[in-house]
Protein backbone atom coordinates (compact mmCIF):
# COMPACT_ATOMS: atom_id res chain seq x y z
CA UNK A 1 0.00 0.00 0.00
CA UNK A 2 1.33 3.49 -0.77
CA UNK A 3 1.73 6.03 1.99
CA UNK A 4 -1.37 8.20 2.39
CA UNK A 5 -1.22 11.81 3.58
CA UNK A 6 -4.60 13.53 3.89
CA UNK A 7 -6.00 11.06 1.33
CA UNK A 8 -3.26 11.90 -1.19
CA UNK A 9 -1.23 8.90 -2.28
CA UNK A 10 2.46 9.28 -1.51
CA UNK A 11 4.33 7.73 -4.39
CA UNK A 12 7.43 9.88 -4.90
CA UNK A 13 10.51 9.36 -2.74
CA UNK A 14 13.72 11.41 -2.88
CA UNK A 15 16.69 9.57 -1.32
CA UNK A 16 19.83 11.50 -0.36
CA UNK A 17 23.10 9.78 0.51
CA UNK A 18 24.89 12.37 2.65
CA UNK A 19 27.99 10.28 3.40
CA UNK A 20 31.20 11.72 1.95
CA UNK A 21 34.20 9.64 1.07
CA UNK A 22 36.80 11.15 3.37
CA UNK A 23 39.90 10.02 5.28
CA UNK A 24 39.30 6.51 6.66
CA UNK A 25 35.61 6.58 5.77
CA UNK A 26 34.56 5.26 2.39
CA UNK A 27 30.88 5.92 3.06
CA UNK A 28 30.04 2.33 2.13
CA UNK A 29 27.44 1.67 4.82
CA UNK A 30 25.31 4.69 3.90
CA UNK A 31 25.65 3.76 0.23
CA UNK A 32 24.36 0.29 1.11
CA UNK A 33 21.61 1.82 3.22
CA UNK A 34 20.52 4.03 0.32
CA UNK A 35 20.34 0.92 -1.87
CA UNK A 36 18.13 -0.84 0.70
CA UNK A 37 15.81 2.16 0.73
CA UNK A 38 15.53 2.43 -3.04
CA UNK A 39 15.00 -1.30 -3.53
CA UNK A 40 12.30 -1.35 -0.85
CA UNK A 41 10.28 1.46 -2.41
CA UNK A 42 10.89 0.42 -6.02
CA UNK A 43 9.54 -3.04 -5.21
CA UNK A 44 6.36 -1.37 -3.96
CA UNK A 45 5.93 0.69 -7.12
CA UNK A 46 7.13 4.05 -5.87
CA UNK A 47 8.91 6.59 -8.05
CA UNK A 48 12.45 7.27 -6.85
CA UNK A 49 14.95 10.07 -7.32
CA UNK A 50 18.42 9.78 -5.83
CA UNK A 51 21.34 12.05 -5.01
CA UNK A 52 24.78 11.02 -3.79
CA UNK A 53 26.55 14.13 -2.54
CA UNK A 54 29.88 12.70 -3.70
CA UNK A 55 28.78 13.24 -7.29
CA UNK A 56 28.49 16.55 -9.11
CA UNK A 57 25.05 18.11 -8.79
CA UNK A 58 23.15 21.08 -10.18
CA UNK A 59 21.56 23.03 -7.30
CA UNK A 60 18.55 24.01 -9.41
CA UNK A 61 17.90 20.37 -10.28
CA UNK A 62 18.22 19.38 -6.62
CA UNK A 63 15.60 21.99 -5.69
CA UNK A 64 13.27 20.40 -8.22
CA UNK A 65 13.75 17.02 -6.51
CA UNK A 66 12.68 18.45 -3.14
CA UNK A 67 9.62 20.08 -4.72
CA UNK A 68 8.77 16.89 -6.65
CA UNK A 69 8.99 14.48 -3.72
CA UNK A 70 6.27 13.39 -1.35
CA UNK A 71 8.94 12.26 1.11
CA UNK A 72 12.64 12.99 1.44
CA UNK A 73 14.83 10.35 3.07
CA UNK A 74 18.17 11.54 4.41
CA UNK A 75 20.99 9.07 5.05
CA UNK A 76 23.97 10.52 6.89
CA UNK A 77 26.82 9.50 9.14
CA UNK A 78 27.54 11.64 12.19
CA UNK A 79 31.04 13.10 12.36
CA UNK A 80 32.04 14.96 15.50
CA UNK A 81 28.39 15.09 16.59
CA UNK A 82 27.22 16.85 13.43
CA UNK A 83 26.43 16.01 9.82
CA UNK A 84 29.55 15.97 7.62
CA UNK A 85 30.85 19.15 6.03
CA UNK A 86 30.11 18.05 2.45
CA UNK A 87 26.51 17.19 3.32
CA UNK A 88 26.07 20.51 5.12
CA UNK A 89 27.46 22.29 2.06
CA UNK A 90 24.92 20.46 -0.12
CA UNK A 91 22.08 21.68 2.11
CA UNK A 92 23.45 25.23 2.26
CA UNK A 93 23.79 25.45 -1.52
CA UNK A 94 20.51 23.74 -2.44
CA UNK A 95 18.31 25.43 0.15
CA UNK A 96 19.74 28.81 -0.78
CA UNK A 97 18.95 28.04 -4.42
CA UNK A 98 15.43 27.23 -3.26
CA UNK A 99 14.86 30.64 -1.66
CA UNK A 100 11.63 31.99 -3.18
CA UNK A 101 11.99 29.14 -5.64
CA UNK A 102 10.15 26.22 -4.10
CA UNK A 103 11.86 25.44 -0.78
CA UNK A 104 11.19 28.51 1.35
CA UNK A 105 9.89 32.02 0.78
CA UNK A 106 11.14 33.83 3.87
CA UNK A 107 11.64 33.27 7.60
CA UNK A 108 7.91 33.82 8.03
CA UNK A 109 7.97 37.10 9.96
CA UNK A 110 6.27 40.29 8.82
CA UNK A 111 7.22 43.88 9.61
CA UNK A 112 3.93 44.48 11.44
CA UNK A 113 4.90 41.94 14.11
CA UNK A 114 8.59 41.06 13.67
CA UNK A 115 8.95 38.98 16.84
CA UNK A 116 6.34 36.39 15.87
CA UNK A 117 5.96 33.54 13.37
CA UNK A 118 9.65 32.93 12.80
CA UNK A 119 10.17 29.71 10.86
CA UNK A 120 6.80 29.69 9.10
CA UNK A 121 7.92 30.70 5.61
CA UNK A 122 8.60 27.23 4.23
CA UNK A 123 7.15 26.13 0.90
CA UNK A 124 7.36 22.34 1.32
CA UNK A 125 4.22 21.89 3.42
CA UNK A 126 2.41 18.61 2.94
CA UNK A 127 5.65 16.70 2.43
CA UNK A 128 7.39 14.39 4.88
CA UNK A 129 10.99 13.54 5.64
CA UNK A 130 12.79 10.72 7.41
CA UNK A 131 16.27 10.90 8.91
CA UNK A 132 18.67 8.01 9.34
CA UNK A 133 22.03 8.43 11.04
CA UNK A 134 24.99 6.15 11.63
CA UNK A 135 27.09 6.35 14.78
CA UNK A 136 30.26 4.89 16.21
CA UNK A 137 28.66 5.42 19.63
CA UNK A 138 26.67 2.53 21.14
CA UNK A 139 23.03 3.09 21.98
CA UNK A 140 23.86 2.95 25.69
CA UNK A 141 25.76 6.24 25.32
CA UNK A 142 22.34 7.84 24.77
CA UNK A 143 20.14 5.85 27.11
CA UNK A 144 22.11 5.44 30.35
CA UNK A 145 22.12 8.26 32.89
CA UNK A 146 25.85 8.31 33.53
CA UNK A 147 26.94 7.89 29.90
CA UNK A 148 28.12 10.49 27.40
CA UNK A 149 24.86 11.96 26.04
CA UNK A 150 23.15 12.18 29.45
CA UNK A 151 19.99 10.41 28.21
CA UNK A 152 19.41 12.87 25.37
CA UNK A 153 18.22 11.01 22.28
CA UNK A 154 19.72 11.58 18.85
CA UNK A 155 16.64 13.48 17.69
CA UNK A 156 16.35 15.69 20.78
CA UNK A 157 20.09 16.17 21.12
CA UNK A 158 22.66 16.17 18.31
CA UNK A 159 20.07 16.25 15.52
CA UNK A 160 17.70 18.80 17.07
CA UNK A 161 18.95 21.55 14.74
CA UNK A 162 18.63 19.30 11.69
CA UNK A 163 14.98 18.67 12.52
CA UNK A 164 14.30 22.39 13.01
CA UNK A 165 15.92 23.05 9.63
CA UNK A 166 13.37 20.75 8.01
CA UNK A 167 10.53 22.37 9.93
CA UNK A 168 11.74 25.77 8.69
CA UNK A 169 11.13 24.76 5.08
CA UNK A 170 7.75 23.18 5.89
CA UNK A 171 8.62 19.48 6.07
CA UNK A 172 7.05 17.18 8.67
CA UNK A 173 8.98 14.27 10.20
CA UNK A 174 8.24 10.60 10.25
CA UNK A 175 10.03 8.48 12.84
CA UNK A 176 13.82 8.50 12.46
CA UNK A 177 16.02 5.42 12.44
CA UNK A 178 19.52 5.42 13.92
CA UNK A 179 22.30 2.85 13.56
CA UNK A 180 24.63 2.60 16.57
CA UNK A 181 28.12 1.13 17.08
CA UNK A 182 28.61 0.63 13.35
CA UNK A 183 32.42 0.72 13.45
CA UNK A 184 33.28 -1.62 16.31
CA UNK A 185 30.27 -3.92 16.27
CA UNK A 186 28.67 -3.92 12.82
CA UNK A 187 25.96 -6.44 12.03
CA UNK A 188 24.82 -5.73 8.47
CA UNK A 189 22.28 -8.55 8.23
CA UNK A 190 20.57 -7.58 11.48
CA UNK A 191 20.73 -3.87 10.56
CA UNK A 192 18.99 -4.52 7.25
CA UNK A 193 16.27 -6.59 8.93
CA UNK A 194 15.56 -3.94 11.55
CA UNK A 195 15.64 -1.11 9.03
CA UNK A 196 13.26 -2.77 6.60
CA UNK A 197 10.96 -3.45 9.52
CA UNK A 198 11.04 0.26 10.28
CA UNK A 199 10.11 1.11 6.68
CA UNK A 200 7.21 -1.32 6.90
CA UNK A 201 6.04 0.41 10.07
CA UNK A 202 6.13 3.93 8.71
CA UNK A 203 4.46 3.02 5.42
CA UNK A 204 1.60 1.40 7.32
CA UNK A 205 1.12 4.14 9.91
CA UNK A 206 1.19 7.35 7.87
Amino acid sequence: MPLIINKIYMKKIFVINGAPKFAHSGGEFNKTLSAWTMTYFQNKGYEIKYTDINNDYDPAEEVKKFVWADMIIYHTPIWWFQIPNDFKKYIDVVFTEGHQNGIYFSDGRRSANPTRNYGTGGLLQGRKYMLTTTWNAPIEAFTLEDEFFKQHSVDDGAMFGFHRMNAFVGLEPVESFHFYDVMKNPNIEQSEEHYLGHLNKITQSI
